[in-house]
């Protein structure tokens, strides 16, 4: 199943891992840099937009596990 890390960029703490986000959308052409990031400030509001937001795309097997990095 693809996934993804959300990750927040703070100058004193660094990255810090904010959510994990399952893909939901059955076609591929869909899925750009700016559908992920808009659904991870929907999902996390209005302190998302004052952080800097990055994220890694993930393979996850059948119970969870991180079985690929995808490079984006």
């Amino acid at each position: 199943m693809l996934a993804y890390e959300l990750y927040s960029f703070d100058k004193i703490k660094g990255f810090e891992l904010i959510g994990v986000l399952p893909e939901r959308r059955k076609n591929i052409k869909r899925i750009t840099r700016d559908s992920v990031m808009s659904w991870g400030r929907m999902l996390w509001g209005d302190n998302a937009d004052k952080r800097s937001i990055y994220f890694k795309q993930i393979t996850l097997d059948h119970i969870g596990r991180i079985v690929w990095v995808n490079s984006t």
